[in-house]
């Protein structure tokens, strides 16, 4: 007998919605909508929006999950880029008692992970896929997660590992550190590993250059985003300190994704996920991220035996959410 469950991934600015039917074949979605945050003050006014548009659906849902940009604590996430309090208890009163869940928002992304399909990924490194899974996600900001395996099944490990402090790998890495240092103080991963970070490495980068900022760029950055031109002009190779930039975040990536794997000894792979990732897949592709994903000294070869895939569905933090909607169904 089909079941429904609803389904949240919760955005600084899009908050994405769905319905799905929970069958012996697994999950289909039955309705999706998206939601620009910044037009709500609470999430439970977003879900009352959607269930409207939902008609006969709304009162077919038996259980909810929702991944949110925050940690959860006691069923409570504060998100900090959200003014938003969202609570388990109040979400399910206004699910007329519905079981609700809520997860760390790459938490949901590593249930999604387990799910996708051989087109939804792209492989860096074929490997191991047997064991531990690590998440790592580069967008807005930087989220780290993972699911370890034991007594035969998942078990959900959240992190705000995007926030521990950057370690930098040469000379130059250093310099960047203390060029940022005397801006934010304490830096962390997420200061370089970012949107917003890499705007920060190309800022660093332009300052050490001879060359002055072309003034077709200038007028770039200034007509779009900063963030998503440097990526642009630097896979068109079209200026030398935006390809430095990429090149040199791709191999923190890297170093922090293998920090990643071998904490938690990601057996299972290795999966990028997040919006920056799919967008600068050839310059992943080159080596860059390899090199310093596998440079760790006497844990090289573990590491080069490891699956390394970047997600290239961008709804994996929804489809986590409904697979841990559904587990609550038993």
């Amino acid at each position: 007998m089909a079941r429904w469950v609803l389904a949240g991934d919760v955005g600084g600015t899009k908050v994405l919605l769905g319905i799905y039917r929970v069958g012996r074949g697994g999950l289909e979605l039955e309705l999706q909508d998206r939601f620009a945050t910044a037009k709500f003050d609470k999430l439970e006014a977003v879900v009352e929006s959607f269930l409207e548009r939902a008609g006969h659906l709304a009162g077919v849902i038996r259980a909810a999950a929702f991944g949110t940009p925050a940690p959860i604590i006691e069923g409570v996430a504060r998100p900090s880029n959200i003014p938003w309090v969202i609570s388990e208890s109040v979400l399910s009163r206004t699910l007329n008692g519905l079981p609700v869940r809520l997860l760390n928002d790459l938490g949901a992304a590593a249930f999604g992970v387990r799910h996708l399909r051989d087109k939804d990924t792209s492989v860096l490194n074929s490997g191991s896929s047997k064991g531990s899974i690590a998440i790592i996600a580069a967008g807005t900001g930087l989220g780290e997660a993972a699911l370890t395996w034991s007594d035969g099944e998942y078990h959900l490990v959240g992190s705000e590992g995007g926030h521990a402090s950057f370690a930098p790998r040469d000379a130059e890495q250093l310099e960047l550190l203390a060029f940022l240092e005397r801006e934010f103080g304490h830096v962390s991963y997420e200061r370089v590993l970012s949107g917003p970070g890499l705007v920060n490495i190309y800022r660093f980068l332009r300052s050490q250059s001879r060359a002055r900022e072309p003034r077709w760029l200038t007028s770039a950055f200034r007509e779009g985003d900063q963030s998503a031109t440097i990526s642009k002009v630097a896979l068109a190779r079209r200026d030398k300190v935006c390809v430095h930039t990429l090149e040199m975040f791709c191999s923190i990536y890297g170093a922090e994704a293998g920090n990643l794997a071998l904490k938690v000894l990601a057996l299972g792979g290795v999966y990028l996920c997040g919006g920056i990732a799919p967008k600068i897949l050839p310059m992943l592709r080159r080596g860059g991220f390899m090199k310093a994903f596998v440079d760790k000294g006497r844990m090289r070869k573990l590491l080069q035996s490891l699956a390394v895939r970047v997600c290239l569905n961008p709804d994996v933090g929804l489809l986590g959410a409904a697979h841990a909607a559904a587990a609550m169904l038993g």
